[in-house]
């Protein structure tokens, strides 16, 4: 628990840090700017919001790297709603009020996830997990989302040590290995996922791991 709310917490600290002309600067997510991040990161916490109250029977069918789907290509934006976030986003006009919603949609997650029992199952996108695997997955995408974010920020407060780790040990989950010590966890994180392209050097490290790259995660 405590993973999920620091990461988010800085997450969303960065954003309120943002300058209403840092909005229009383009994020570490192909295709979309600042402000389009920002507005998935509103659908994220309504995300979480509603799957902390959908409760599930049974046994869980996956654990928090199974949340994660190993997409074979990167998405199109084709997808719906892909599509509809910078449209979305572009209608706030007002950058201040997209942070306005990011910071009253985002404490009420950061809440609902500190009160709920990790135990408790939940179901998400047809899988069964329980509310302290769902969390924990998340970690992995605050985390990304806030590399995203300062991607051409480079005075952008930076995320946590601690979750950055995190992110990075999940992440050798899902793949099932681990990368070279020489790798920084913001290393890992962003050529594992193929935000960017390995050195030479690092390729060299990687070795046979190098073939599987990047891992697109869905």
């Amino acid at each position: 628990m405590d993973p999920f709310i620091t990461a988010w917490a800085a997450l969303r600290a960065a954003v309120a840090d943002l300058a209403d002309a840092d909005y229009a600067r383009p994020s570490g997510c192909a295709g979309w700017l600042v402000r389009d991040l920002v507005c998935h990161l509103v659908i994220d916490a309504q995300d979480v919001l509603i799957t902390l109250v959908t409760p599930a029977e049974g046994e869980a069918t996956v654990d928090a790297a199974g949340y994660w789907d190993l997409l074979s290509e990167p998405p199109s934006g084709d997808d719906p709603l892909d599509a509809l976030i910078p449209r979305l986003a572009a209608a706030y006009g007002d950058p201040r009020l997209l942070a306005f919603h990011l910071d009253d949609v985002g404490s009420a997650a950061g809440r609902a996830a500190a009160l709920a029992d990790p135990a408790a199952l939940v179901t998400t996108q047809d899988k069964v997990l329980t509310v302290g695997d769902y969390l924990s997955a998340y970690v992995l995408e605050w985390t990304l989302h806030h590399l995203d974010l300062i991607a051409h920020l480079p005075a952008a407060p930076r995320p946590p040590a601690e979750t950055l780790a995190v992110a990075r040990a999940a992440l050798e989950t899902i793949a099932g290995a681990a990368f070279p010590a020489s790798f920084t966890d913001t290393d890992a994180l962003l050529v594992g996922t193929g935000r960017r392209a390995p050195t030479a050097e690092q390729t060299t490290a990687l070795g046979e791991f190098a073939g599987r790259l990047p891992l697109v995660l869905g």
